[in-house]
């Protein structure tokens, strides 16, 4: 029985060996190439969601903005996380993601499903900044109610103008089935209090494609702007509870660059 529950979830236990053996790596590692002040941008911004879900509205929100480094410590926006051992051009890092892909069921077209909570994901990454342009690789394990993983790999270029700076992004990420199940499932006993049928998908491979904007406006003083398009793989897509082929995110933001 033992080993069977093992067998069952090898990514949390992969995570677990690795954050150990990472954070026994931080403890032996020098720290004398880590400025110990702040260096990036914090300030607050409008944060938009295109809502996928039927019957669910568009969020938009007003929230801190946070893109620095402090130490080991950094935060992109939302992902945090303590950078370890020396890799390439970047670091191996143990990461965390604040996410919104939790809803409510409270809707007549929801009536009957059960809420999904939102995910709580760790896991382990880098961020490569290399002459060729920025690679971001990210392993995710979702800690609380779906058990769920997912990888994204994400490359961002670099083009400069006088005040302003952009950043095209093109990227992929791979979601288990556990993950897009509990999301998007209908289970039999959900299909038996609502008005959709059973529908137990598989993982879902996703595109996207996205523009960051870094507009200096004076001295410090930032306006940042990022707009992503995610095009949704058919497990997701064809979810009698998914109205849209595409989810759209986006936020603009006002901050003070420290350096």
């Amino acid at each position: 029985m033992v080993a069977q529950r093992v067998s069952q979830n090898p990514f949390g236990h992969l995570f677990g060996w690795l954050s150990i053996t990472l954070l026994v790596g931080v403890a032996q590692a020098k720290a004398e190439e880590f400025t110990q002040r702040v260096d990036g941008d914090i300030g607050f911004g409008g944060y938009y969601t295109h809502s996928i879900i039927r019957g669910k509205s568009d969020e938009l929100s007003v929230l801190p903005y946070l893109d620095f480094d402090y130490g080991r410590m950094f935060s992109r926006v939302d992902t945090l996380g303590i950078k370890t051992l020396k890799l390439g051009y970047g670091y191996l890092e143990l990461v965390g993601r604040i996410s919104q892909d939790g809803f409510n069921t409270n809707t007549p077209s929801l009536q009957g499903l059960r809420k999904r909570d939102t995910s709580i994901p760790v896991g382990i990454g880098t961020l490569q900044v290399t002459p060729l342009g920025a690679f971001m690789i990210n392993a995710f394990h979702d800690v609380h109610q779906s058990q769920g993983d997912w990888l994204e790999i994400i490359y961002g270029g670099e083009f400069n103008l006088p005040r302003v700076t952009f950043y095209p992004l093109v990227g992929a990420e791979y979601q288990s089935r556990k993950y897009v199940r509990y999301y998007y499932g209908i289970s039999t006993q959900e299909a038996a209090s609502s008005q959709y049928a059973a529908y137990q998908p598989a993982g879902a491979f996703n595109g996207l494609i996205g523009l960051i904007a870094d507009i200096r406006l004076a001295d410090e003083y930032h306006l940042n702007f990022n707009a992503r398009r995610k095009w949704l793989g058919n497990a997701t897509h064809l979810s009698p509870i998914v109205s849209q082929r595409c989810m759209d995110t986006g936020y603009l933001s006002l901050s003070y660059r420290f350096k």
